[in-house]
């Protein structure tokens, strides 16, 4: 049986990531899967930030290896990337059967003079799927889509793309949830979602109102139940141990639906 807490991730940096530049209350130790623990969630989301962790990347998979199922990104903070990472990152999964899929962080940007929307091209996202069967089993390609990029012409990227994850920057344009999801799903409507969770208003640098996160998780829930979204992110491993009343929140919530059945 598939249960909730099977679809719930957790967005994971390495410990102290974000202790500068996002006004949080306090500085963080908490690893990625001492995060995913004491949140009660069986995978963890391993994305590189500003060039942490730095390769080999060997004992941070050992220790996320005891969890059911990682994501590891190809694809880090602010669209970076290189042909190097993802032959580093499929070696990475040969190695550990644990890492289920890849992801691309940060990846769509503003159109460039040459027209391009992203750092890697949509038919070098076909090569890079290539590489990446070559550990022996289908990596699916995940990748990040903002609710700001909406208008950006994305589809003929997230065609080689897998699944979907969608994330609204600033707290309060989760007001517009529901409207917003449904662009995105007309974009791609054939394309596996998953919901990713800020605990954090990263986009103006300040707490996120408990009542709109606790919303937010609420319509996440209601679309998992119904199998319009394949699961849901919280957003960060590394900001788990500051006492914030959304991570408080989220773990408790947890604990209370994580065993509820859901489509498998």
């Amino acid at each position: 049986m598939t249960t909730v807490r099977d679809r719930f991730w957790l967005w994971g940096h390495v410990a102290g990531s974000h202790n500068s530049g996002w006004e949080l209350p306090a500085t963080s130790r908490m690893t990625p899967t001492e995060a995913a623990c004491y949140l009660g969630v069986p995978g963890v989301v391993m994305v590189n930030y500003q060039g942490e962790p730095k390769p080999p990347y060997d004992q941070h998979a050992l220790a996320l290896s005891s969890l059911d199922h990682v994501v590891w990104s190809i694809v880090g903070d602010a669209g970076r990337t290189s042909p190097q990472e993802i032959v580093r990152v499929r070696d990475l999964a040969t190695k550990f059967p644990s890492i289920v899929a890849v992801i691309m962080d940060d990846f769509f940007h503003a159109p460039k003079p040459d027209g391009s929307l992203a750092p890697i091209s949509p038919d070098d996202l076909t090569s890079a799927k290539s590489e990446l069967a070559k550990c022996g089993r289908k990596l699916p390609l995940w990748v990040v889509l903002y609710d700001h990029q909406l208008d950006l012409s994305v589809a003929p990227y997230l065609e080689r793309c897998d699944v979907l994850t969608f994330w609204t920057w600033r707290a309060e344009n989760l007001a517009r949830l529901e409207a917003n999801f449904e662009r995105a799903e007309r974009i791609a409507p054939e394309m596996p979602k998953v919901l990713g969770c800020y605990m954090w208003d990263y986009g103006e640098k300040k707490p996120i109102p408990l009542g709109t996160f606790r919303r937010q998780c609420e319509i996440g829930l209601s679309w998992l139940r119904s199998g319009r979204i394949g699961g849901m992110i919280f957003l960060a491993s590394c900001i788990c141990d500051l006492g914030l009343d959304t991570v408080e929140w989220a773990r408790g919530w947890i604990r209370e639906v994580g065993s509820e059945p859901v489509p498998g």
